[in-house]
Protein backbone atom coordinates (compact mmCIF):
# COMPACT_ATOMS: atom_id res chain seq x y z
CA UNK A 1 0.00 0.00 0.00
CA UNK A 2 1.23 3.49 -0.78
CA UNK A 3 2.49 5.99 1.78
CA UNK A 4 -0.81 7.86 1.63
CA UNK A 5 -2.61 4.65 2.70
CA UNK A 6 -4.64 4.71 -0.51
CA UNK A 7 -4.42 1.24 -2.05
CA UNK A 8 -3.82 0.40 -5.71
CA UNK A 9 -4.91 -2.53 -7.83
CA UNK A 10 -1.63 -4.25 -6.96
CA UNK A 11 -2.54 -4.47 -3.27
CA UNK A 12 -4.29 -7.42 -1.70
CA UNK A 13 -8.07 -7.60 -2.01
CA UNK A 14 -8.44 -7.34 1.77
CA UNK A 15 -6.58 -4.01 1.86
CA UNK A 16 -8.65 -2.58 -1.00
CA UNK A 17 -11.94 -3.70 0.56
CA UNK A 18 -10.94 -2.23 3.94
CA UNK A 19 -10.15 1.14 2.33
CA UNK A 20 -13.37 1.25 0.29
CA UNK A 21 -15.42 0.24 3.36
CA UNK A 22 -14.20 3.40 5.09
CA UNK A 23 -16.05 5.51 2.50
CA UNK A 24 -19.47 3.82 2.65
CA UNK A 25 -22.45 6.01 3.56
CA UNK A 26 -23.99 3.74 6.18
CA UNK A 27 -27.33 3.02 4.54
CA UNK A 28 -26.63 -0.72 4.48
CA UNK A 29 -25.46 -3.13 7.15
CA UNK A 30 -21.72 -3.61 7.47
CA UNK A 31 -22.07 -7.28 6.48
CA UNK A 32 -23.97 -6.51 3.27
CA UNK A 33 -21.63 -3.64 2.35
CA UNK A 34 -18.56 -5.83 2.86
CA UNK A 35 -20.01 -8.65 0.74
CA UNK A 36 -20.95 -6.23 -2.05
CA UNK A 37 -17.53 -4.55 -2.08
CA UNK A 38 -15.64 -7.86 -1.89
CA UNK A 39 -17.66 -9.19 -4.82
CA UNK A 40 -16.88 -6.11 -6.91
CA UNK A 41 -13.17 -6.04 -6.10
CA UNK A 42 -12.79 -9.72 -7.01
CA UNK A 43 -14.53 -9.12 -10.34
CA UNK A 44 -12.15 -6.24 -11.09
CA UNK A 45 -8.89 -7.92 -10.02
CA UNK A 46 -8.13 -8.88 -13.62
CA UNK A 47 -9.02 -5.36 -14.86
CA UNK A 48 -6.44 -3.33 -12.95
CA UNK A 49 -7.10 -0.03 -14.71
CA UNK A 50 -10.80 -0.19 -13.83
CA UNK A 51 -10.05 -1.19 -10.24
CA UNK A 52 -7.70 1.78 -9.94
CA UNK A 53 -10.46 4.00 -11.38
CA UNK A 54 -12.86 2.73 -8.73
CA UNK A 55 -10.35 3.34 -5.93
CA UNK A 56 -9.64 6.84 -7.22
CA UNK A 57 -13.32 7.72 -7.57
CA UNK A 58 -14.32 6.49 -4.11
CA UNK A 59 -11.32 7.69 -2.11
CA UNK A 60 -11.45 11.19 -3.62
CA UNK A 61 -15.26 11.42 -3.51
CA UNK A 62 -15.31 11.94 -7.27
CA UNK A 63 -12.93 14.89 -7.17
CA UNK A 64 -10.73 13.35 -9.86
CA UNK A 65 -11.98 12.08 -13.27
CA UNK A 66 -12.33 8.32 -13.45
CA UNK A 67 -13.05 5.73 -16.12
CA UNK A 68 -15.97 3.32 -16.37
CA UNK A 69 -15.89 0.49 -13.82
CA UNK A 70 -17.69 -2.43 -15.43
CA UNK A 71 -19.11 -5.82 -14.55
CA UNK A 72 -20.95 -8.22 -16.82
CA UNK A 73 -24.69 -7.64 -17.23
CA UNK A 74 -26.80 -10.51 -15.93
CA UNK A 75 -29.76 -12.02 -17.77
CA UNK A 76 -32.37 -9.98 -15.84
CA UNK A 77 -30.08 -6.99 -15.32
CA UNK A 78 -29.85 -7.46 -11.55
CA UNK A 79 -27.01 -8.47 -9.26
CA UNK A 80 -27.38 -10.82 -6.30
CA UNK A 81 -25.46 -10.01 -3.13
CA UNK A 82 -25.99 -11.87 0.15
CA UNK A 83 -29.33 -13.29 -0.99
CA UNK A 84 -30.61 -9.91 -2.19
CA UNK A 85 -31.10 -8.74 -5.75
CA UNK A 86 -30.82 -5.22 -7.07
CA UNK A 87 -29.63 -3.21 -10.04
CA UNK A 88 -25.81 -3.13 -9.76
CA UNK A 89 -25.33 0.59 -10.37
CA UNK A 90 -27.99 1.31 -7.73
CA UNK A 91 -26.37 -1.00 -5.17
CA UNK A 92 -23.00 0.75 -5.38
CA UNK A 93 -24.42 4.26 -5.68
CA UNK A 94 -26.29 3.58 -2.44
CA UNK A 95 -23.19 2.25 -0.73
CA UNK A 96 -20.95 5.19 -1.56
CA UNK A 97 -23.19 8.17 -2.34
CA UNK A 98 -26.94 8.13 -1.60
CA UNK A 99 -28.22 5.60 1.01
CA UNK A 100 -31.91 6.31 0.22
CA UNK A 101 -31.55 6.14 -3.57
CA UNK A 102 -33.85 4.15 -5.83
CA UNK A 103 -33.31 3.22 -9.47
CA UNK A 104 -35.59 5.75 -11.17
CA UNK A 105 -33.59 8.64 -9.69
CA UNK A 106 -30.35 7.81 -11.52
CA UNK A 107 -29.16 9.36 -14.78
CA UNK A 108 -25.77 8.59 -16.27
CA UNK A 109 -23.29 11.31 -17.19
CA UNK A 110 -22.63 11.90 -20.89
CA UNK A 111 -19.13 10.43 -20.94
CA UNK A 112 -20.16 7.09 -19.37
CA UNK A 113 -19.86 4.49 -22.13
CA UNK A 114 -21.35 1.50 -20.28
CA UNK A 115 -24.23 3.08 -18.31
CA UNK A 116 -26.96 0.70 -17.20
CA UNK A 117 -29.57 2.29 -19.48
CA UNK A 118 -27.37 1.81 -22.58
CA UNK A 119 -28.11 -1.95 -22.41
CA UNK A 120 -24.51 -2.93 -23.19
CA UNK A 121 -23.11 -6.36 -22.27
CA UNK A 122 -21.13 -4.71 -19.47
CA UNK A 123 -22.57 -2.30 -16.89
CA UNK A 124 -20.72 0.63 -15.37
CA UNK A 125 -21.06 0.69 -11.56
CA UNK A 126 -18.85 3.75 -10.94
CA UNK A 127 -21.08 5.81 -8.60
CA UNK A 128 -19.56 9.02 -9.93
CA UNK A 129 -20.71 8.23 -13.47
CA UNK A 130 -24.32 8.79 -12.37
CA UNK A 131 -26.26 11.81 -11.19
CA UNK A 132 -29.27 11.80 -8.92
CA UNK A 133 -32.33 13.43 -10.46
CA UNK A 134 -36.07 13.47 -9.70
CA UNK A 135 -38.17 13.78 -12.82
CA UNK A 136 -41.02 16.35 -12.69
CA UNK A 137 -43.24 13.51 -13.94
CA UNK A 138 -42.40 11.12 -11.11
CA UNK A 139 -45.23 9.63 -9.11
CA UNK A 140 -44.56 10.81 -5.57
CA UNK A 141 -46.91 8.30 -3.97
CA UNK A 142 -43.98 5.96 -3.43
CA UNK A 143 -42.17 8.57 -1.32
CA UNK A 144 -42.75 9.45 2.32
CA UNK A 145 -41.28 12.22 4.42
CA UNK A 146 -39.21 10.97 7.33
CA UNK A 147 -38.88 12.80 10.63
CA UNK A 148 -35.58 14.24 9.43
CA UNK A 149 -37.29 15.78 6.41
CA UNK A 150 -35.63 13.55 3.82
CA UNK A 151 -37.53 11.61 1.20
CA UNK A 152 -37.47 7.87 1.78
CA UNK A 153 -38.14 5.41 -1.04
CA UNK A 154 -39.13 1.74 -0.89
CA UNK A 155 -36.08 -0.48 -1.08
CA UNK A 156 -35.66 -1.93 -4.57
CA UNK A 157 -33.87 -5.08 -3.48
CA UNK A 158 -35.75 -8.33 -3.19
CA UNK A 159 -35.04 -11.00 -0.62
CA UNK A 160 -34.58 -14.55 -1.79
CA UNK A 161 -36.74 -17.20 -0.10
CA UNK A 162 -38.70 -14.64 1.91
CA UNK A 163 -41.94 -16.30 3.10
CA UNK A 164 -44.17 -13.25 2.59
CA UNK A 165 -43.01 -12.97 -1.04
CA UNK A 166 -43.50 -16.58 -2.02
CA UNK A 167 -44.96 -17.73 -5.33
CA UNK A 168 -44.17 -17.13 -8.99
CA UNK A 169 -45.16 -13.48 -8.92
CA UNK A 170 -43.61 -12.79 -5.50
CA UNK A 171 -41.08 -10.27 -6.87
CA UNK A 172 -43.60 -7.86 -8.39
CA UNK A 173 -43.63 -4.26 -7.26
CA UNK A 174 -46.43 -1.81 -7.94
CA UNK A 175 -45.67 1.09 -10.30
CA UNK A 176 -48.32 3.79 -10.33
CA UNK A 177 -49.72 5.66 -13.35
CA UNK A 178 -51.76 8.79 -12.68
CA UNK A 179 -54.12 10.63 -15.06
CA UNK A 180 -52.76 13.59 -17.02
CA UNK A 181 -53.10 17.16 -15.85
CA UNK A 182 -56.46 18.86 -16.55
CA UNK A 183 -56.51 20.66 -19.86
CA UNK A 184 -53.44 18.88 -21.17
CA UNK A 185 -53.33 16.90 -24.40
CA UNK A 186 -54.19 13.65 -22.66
CA UNK A 187 -54.23 11.55 -25.80
CA UNK A 188 -50.53 12.07 -26.46
CA UNK A 189 -48.81 13.09 -23.27
CA UNK A 190 -50.66 11.35 -20.45
CA UNK A 191 -47.66 9.28 -19.42
CA UNK A 192 -45.37 12.29 -19.19
CA UNK A 193 -47.69 14.31 -16.97
CA UNK A 194 -48.20 12.16 -13.91
CA UNK A 195 -49.85 13.72 -10.90
CA UNK A 196 -49.32 12.70 -7.28
CA UNK A 197 -52.42 11.16 -5.62
CA UNK A 198 -54.60 13.11 -3.16
CA UNK A 199 -53.01 14.22 0.08
CA UNK A 200 -52.75 11.49 2.66
CA UNK A 201 -52.83 8.61 0.18
CA UNK A 202 -49.07 8.16 -0.18
CA UNK A 203 -47.55 4.80 0.73
CA UNK A 204 -43.97 3.78 1.33
CA UNK A 205 -44.81 0.32 0.03
CA UNK A 206 -45.15 1.37 -3.61
CA UNK A 207 -42.24 2.23 -5.89
CA UNK A 208 -42.09 5.46 -7.88
CA UNK A 209 -42.39 5.59 -11.64
CA UNK A 210 -40.74 8.16 -13.87
CA UNK A 211 -39.24 6.56 -16.93
CA UNK A 212 -42.37 6.89 -19.07
CA UNK A 213 -41.87 10.64 -18.96
CA UNK A 214 -38.51 10.16 -20.63
CA UNK A 215 -40.08 8.01 -23.32
CA UNK A 216 -43.15 10.15 -23.98
CA UNK A 217 -41.78 11.85 -27.07
CA UNK A 218 -40.78 8.45 -28.46
CA UNK A 219 -44.30 7.10 -27.99
CA UNK A 220 -45.87 10.17 -29.56
CA UNK A 221 -43.65 9.97 -32.62
CA UNK A 222 -44.48 6.27 -32.96
CA UNK A 223 -48.18 7.14 -33.18
CA UNK A 224 -47.85 10.11 -35.51
CA UNK A 225 -45.19 9.01 -37.97
CA UNK A 226 -46.21 6.65 -40.75
CA UNK A 227 -44.68 3.23 -40.40
CA UNK A 228 -44.91 0.42 -42.95
CA UNK A 229 -46.56 -2.79 -41.68
CA UNK A 230 -44.31 -5.31 -39.96
CA UNK A 231 -45.79 -8.09 -42.07
CA UNK A 232 -47.62 -8.21 -45.40
CA UNK A 233 -49.80 -10.99 -44.05
CA UNK A 234 -53.45 -9.78 -43.88
CA UNK A 235 -54.51 -8.64 -40.41
CA UNK A 236 -56.71 -11.10 -38.46
CA UNK A 237 -60.49 -10.70 -38.43
CA UNK A 238 -60.39 -10.16 -34.66
CA UNK A 239 -57.75 -7.90 -33.13
CA UNK A 240 -58.00 -9.41 -29.64
CA UNK A 241 -59.84 -11.94 -27.50
CA UNK A 242 -60.67 -11.37 -23.84
CA UNK A 243 -61.16 -14.08 -21.21
CA UNK A 244 -62.67 -13.21 -17.81
CA UNK A 245 -61.50 -14.95 -14.63
CA UNK A 246 -62.56 -15.07 -11.00
CA UNK A 247 -59.55 -16.23 -8.99
CA UNK A 248 -58.10 -19.07 -11.11
CA UNK A 249 -61.34 -20.05 -12.90
CA UNK A 250 -62.46 -18.71 -16.27
CA UNK A 251 -66.08 -17.54 -16.20
CA UNK A 252 -68.12 -17.38 -19.40
CA UNK A 253 -66.88 -17.68 -22.95
CA UNK A 254 -63.93 -15.85 -24.45
CA UNK A 255 -65.00 -12.52 -25.99
CA UNK A 256 -63.58 -11.79 -29.45
CA UNK A 257 -63.27 -8.20 -30.64
CA UNK A 258 -63.60 -7.71 -34.42
CA UNK A 259 -61.07 -5.60 -36.30
CA UNK A 260 -63.96 -3.28 -37.23
CA UNK A 261 -64.16 -2.25 -33.53
CA UNK A 262 -60.73 -0.78 -32.67
CA UNK A 263 -62.11 0.37 -29.31
CA UNK A 264 -63.75 -2.04 -26.87
CA UNK A 265 -65.11 -1.44 -23.37
CA UNK A 266 -64.96 -4.05 -20.61
CA UNK A 267 -67.37 -3.06 -17.83
CA UNK A 268 -69.43 -4.44 -14.96
CA UNK A 269 -72.85 -3.97 -16.58
CA UNK A 270 -75.25 -6.49 -18.14
CA UNK A 271 -75.82 -5.73 -21.84
CA UNK A 272 -75.44 -9.10 -23.64
CA UNK A 273 -75.38 -7.77 -27.20
CA UNK A 274 -71.58 -7.84 -27.54
CA UNK A 275 -69.98 -5.83 -30.35
CA UNK A 276 -67.77 -3.18 -28.77
CA UNK A 277 -68.77 -3.99 -25.16
CA UNK A 278 -67.88 -6.98 -23.00
CA UNK A 279 -70.22 -6.78 -20.00
CA UNK A 280 -68.99 -8.83 -17.07
CA UNK A 281 -72.10 -8.22 -14.96
CA UNK A 282 -74.11 -10.69 -17.05
CA UNK A 283 -71.78 -13.63 -16.35
CA UNK A 284 -72.82 -16.12 -13.66
CA UNK A 285 -70.64 -18.41 -11.58
CA UNK A 286 -72.11 -20.95 -9.15
CA UNK A 287 -68.87 -20.95 -7.16
CA UNK A 288 -68.76 -17.16 -6.77
CA UNK A 289 -67.92 -16.06 -3.23
CA UNK A 290 -69.21 -13.04 -1.37
CA UNK A 291 -65.78 -11.37 -1.63
CA UNK A 292 -65.80 -11.76 -5.42
CA UNK A 293 -69.35 -10.41 -5.59
CA UNK A 294 -68.34 -7.33 -3.60
CA UNK A 295 -65.36 -6.70 -5.87
CA UNK A 296 -67.51 -7.06 -9.01
CA UNK A 297 -69.80 -4.30 -7.74
CA UNK A 298 -66.90 -1.86 -8.06
CA UNK A 299 -65.94 -2.66 -11.68
CA UNK A 300 -68.48 -0.07 -12.84
CA UNK A 301 -67.55 1.54 -16.16
CA UNK A 302 -64.43 -0.61 -16.27
CA UNK A 303 -61.78 0.01 -18.88
CA UNK A 304 -61.56 0.94 -22.55
CA UNK A 305 -59.03 -0.87 -24.74
CA UNK A 306 -57.98 0.84 -27.96
CA UNK A 307 -56.02 -0.71 -30.82
CA UNK A 308 -53.92 1.84 -32.71
CA UNK A 309 -51.99 1.41 -35.93
CA UNK A 310 -51.03 -2.15 -36.72
CA UNK A 311 -51.46 -3.41 -33.17
CA UNK A 312 -50.39 -1.00 -30.41
CA UNK A 313 -52.78 -1.02 -27.44
CA UNK A 314 -53.80 1.81 -25.11
CA UNK A 315 -55.92 1.57 -21.95
CA UNK A 316 -58.22 4.16 -20.44
CA UNK A 317 -59.49 3.54 -16.90
CA UNK A 318 -63.18 4.53 -16.85
CA UNK A 319 -63.88 3.00 -13.44
CA UNK A 320 -63.93 4.88 -10.14
CA UNK A 321 -61.32 2.39 -8.93
CA UNK A 322 -57.82 1.69 -10.21
CA UNK A 323 -56.99 -1.31 -12.39
CA UNK A 324 -53.76 -3.31 -12.17
CA UNK A 325 -51.93 -4.33 -15.33
CA UNK A 326 -49.19 -6.79 -16.22
CA UNK A 327 -47.48 -5.32 -19.27
CA UNK A 328 -44.01 -6.15 -20.63
CA UNK A 329 -44.03 -2.85 -22.53
CA UNK A 330 -44.52 -0.81 -19.34
CA UNK A 331 -41.91 -2.95 -17.58
CA UNK A 332 -39.39 -2.08 -20.28
CA UNK A 333 -40.27 1.62 -20.18
CA UNK A 334 -39.77 1.57 -16.41
CA UNK A 335 -36.35 -0.05 -16.81
CA UNK A 336 -37.54 -3.29 -15.26
CA UNK A 337 -37.13 -6.89 -16.37
CA UNK A 338 -40.18 -8.34 -18.21
CA UNK A 339 -42.81 -9.48 -15.72
CA UNK A 340 -41.01 -7.72 -12.88
CA UNK A 341 -43.72 -5.22 -11.90
CA UNK A 342 -47.46 -4.63 -11.54
CA UNK A 343 -48.73 -1.33 -12.94
CA UNK A 344 -51.52 0.49 -11.10
CA UNK A 345 -53.54 2.64 -13.52
CA UNK A 346 -55.67 5.23 -11.78
CA UNK A 347 -59.19 6.40 -12.80
CA UNK A 348 -59.17 8.64 -15.92
CA UNK A 349 -55.59 7.66 -16.81
CA UNK A 350 -54.95 6.89 -20.49
CA UNK A 351 -51.77 4.99 -21.16
CA UNK A 352 -50.03 2.83 -23.73
CA UNK A 353 -49.63 -0.76 -22.53
CA UNK A 354 -48.45 -2.63 -25.64
CA UNK A 355 -46.13 -1.81 -28.53
CA UNK A 356 -46.30 -4.24 -31.45
CA UNK A 357 -42.89 -3.40 -32.95
CA UNK A 358 -41.13 -3.75 -29.63
CA UNK A 359 -42.90 -7.07 -29.05
CA UNK A 360 -41.90 -8.30 -32.51
CA UNK A 361 -38.25 -7.41 -31.92
CA UNK A 362 -38.32 -9.12 -28.55
CA UNK A 363 -39.87 -12.33 -29.88
CA UNK A 364 -37.31 -12.45 -32.72
CA UNK A 365 -34.44 -11.97 -30.28
CA UNK A 366 -35.73 -14.56 -27.80
CA UNK A 367 -36.47 -17.12 -30.51
CA UNK A 368 -33.01 -16.68 -32.05
CA UNK A 369 -31.35 -16.84 -28.62
CA UNK A 370 -33.23 -20.02 -27.72
CA UNK A 371 -32.36 -21.65 -31.03
CA UNK A 372 -28.66 -20.74 -30.80
CA UNK A 373 -28.49 -21.85 -27.17
CA UNK A 374 -30.16 -25.18 -27.93
CA UNK A 375 -27.73 -25.84 -30.78
CA UNK A 376 -24.74 -24.86 -28.65
CA UNK A 377 -26.02 -26.97 -25.76
CA UNK A 378 -26.32 -30.02 -27.99
CA UNK A 379 -22.80 -29.46 -29.28
CA UNK A 380 -21.48 -28.97 -25.75
CA UNK A 381 -23.04 -32.21 -24.51
CA UNK A 382 -21.39 -33.95 -27.45
CA UNK A 383 -18.08 -32.41 -26.36
CA UNK A 384 -17.64 -30.36 -29.53
CA UNK A 385 -17.00 -26.99 -27.91
CA UNK A 386 -13.37 -26.37 -26.91
CA UNK A 387 -12.38 -24.09 -24.06
CA UNK A 388 -11.66 -24.07 -20.34
CA UNK A 389 -15.30 -24.63 -19.40
CA UNK A 390 -15.95 -27.55 -21.69
CA UNK A 391 -14.75 -30.48 -19.60
CA UNK A 392 -16.86 -33.32 -20.89
CA UNK A 393 -19.22 -30.76 -22.38
CA UNK A 394 -21.17 -30.59 -19.12
CA UNK A 395 -20.37 -27.07 -17.82
CA UNK A 396 -21.40 -25.16 -20.97
CA UNK A 397 -24.52 -27.29 -21.27
CA UNK A 398 -25.62 -26.25 -17.79
CA UNK A 399 -24.84 -22.56 -18.39
CA UNK A 400 -26.88 -22.50 -21.60
CA UNK A 401 -29.82 -24.54 -20.35
CA UNK A 402 -31.80 -21.48 -19.25
CA UNK A 403 -31.63 -19.85 -22.69
CA UNK A 404 -32.29 -23.15 -24.46
CA UNK A 405 -35.32 -23.68 -22.24
CA UNK A 406 -37.26 -20.77 -23.79
CA UNK A 407 -40.35 -22.36 -25.29
CA UNK A 408 -43.43 -21.37 -27.27
CA UNK A 409 -45.32 -20.54 -24.07
CA UNK A 410 -42.59 -18.08 -23.04
CA UNK A 411 -42.84 -16.34 -26.41
CA UNK A 412 -46.64 -16.39 -26.34
CA UNK A 413 -46.65 -14.46 -23.05
CA UNK A 414 -45.19 -11.49 -24.95
CA UNK A 415 -48.53 -11.28 -26.80
CA UNK A 416 -50.75 -11.28 -23.71
CA UNK A 417 -51.92 -8.56 -21.31
CA UNK A 418 -53.43 -9.27 -17.89
CA UNK A 419 -55.55 -6.81 -15.95
CA UNK A 420 -57.18 -7.01 -12.52
CA UNK A 421 -60.13 -4.85 -11.46
CA UNK A 422 -60.22 -3.16 -8.05
CA UNK A 423 -57.71 -5.47 -6.32
CA UNK A 424 -53.95 -5.53 -6.86
CA UNK A 425 -51.35 -8.21 -6.30
CA UNK A 426 -47.66 -8.43 -5.46
CA UNK A 427 -45.67 -7.54 -2.32
CA UNK A 428 -47.79 -4.43 -1.68
CA UNK A 429 -50.89 -6.61 -1.29
CA UNK A 430 -51.90 -9.85 0.44
CA UNK A 431 -52.35 -11.50 -2.99
CA UNK A 432 -49.08 -12.67 -4.56
CA UNK A 433 -50.50 -13.68 -7.97
CA UNK A 434 -53.17 -12.28 -10.28
CA UNK A 435 -54.89 -15.67 -9.94
CA UNK A 436 -55.63 -14.72 -6.33
CA UNK A 437 -57.53 -11.56 -7.33
CA UNK A 438 -61.35 -11.70 -7.41
CA UNK A 439 -61.96 -10.50 -10.99
CA UNK A 440 -59.48 -10.10 -13.82
CA UNK A 441 -59.15 -10.43 -17.58
CA UNK A 442 -56.56 -11.88 -19.93
CA UNK A 443 -56.23 -10.22 -23.33
CA UNK A 444 -54.71 -12.15 -26.24
CA UNK A 445 -53.49 -9.83 -29.02
CA UNK A 446 -54.08 -11.55 -32.34
CA UNK A 447 -51.78 -9.53 -34.59
CA UNK A 448 -48.90 -10.17 -32.19
CA UNK A 449 -49.73 -13.90 -32.08
CA UNK A 450 -49.87 -13.91 -35.88
CA UNK A 451 -46.39 -12.36 -36.05
CA UNK A 452 -45.12 -14.88 -33.50
CA UNK A 453 -46.42 -17.67 -35.70
CA UNK A 454 -44.43 -16.22 -38.62
CA UNK A 455 -41.28 -15.99 -36.47
CA UNK A 456 -41.64 -19.62 -35.38
CA UNK A 457 -42.20 -20.76 -38.99
CA UNK A 458 -39.05 -19.02 -40.22
CA UNK A 459 -36.89 -20.79 -37.63
CA UNK A 460 -35.17 -23.89 -39.04
CA UNK A 461 -35.79 -27.01 -36.99
CA UNK A 462 -32.74 -29.18 -36.38
CA UNK A 463 -33.03 -32.83 -37.41
CA UNK A 464 -33.54 -35.07 -34.39
CA UNK A 465 -30.44 -37.03 -33.51
CA UNK A 466 -30.78 -40.82 -33.40
CA UNK A 467 -30.57 -42.38 -29.96
CA UNK A 468 -27.53 -44.49 -29.23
Amino acid sequence: MSITNTPTSNDACLSIVHSLMCHRQGGESETFAKRAIESLVKKLKEKKDELDSLITAITTNGAHPSKCVTIQRTLDGRLQVAGRKGFPHVIYARLWRWPDLQKNELKHVKYCQFAFDLKADNVCVNPYHYERVVSPGIDLSGLTLSSSGTLMVKDEYEFENQPSHSGVDGHHQTIQHQPSRPGGPQELFSSSALLPPPEGSSSASTSAFSSLAAGASRMVSDDIAFQPPISNHPAPDYWCSIAYFEMDVQVGETFKVPASCPTVTVDGYVDPSGGDRFCLGQLSNVHRTEAIERARLHIGKGVQLECKGEGDVWVRCLSDHAVFVQSYYLDREAGRAPGDAVHKIYPSAYIKVFDLRQCHRQMQQQAATAQAAAAAQAAAVAGNIPGPGSVGGIAPAISMSAAAGIGVDDLRRLCILRMSFVKGWGPDYPRQSIKETPCWIEIHLHRALQLLDEVLHTMPIADPQPLD
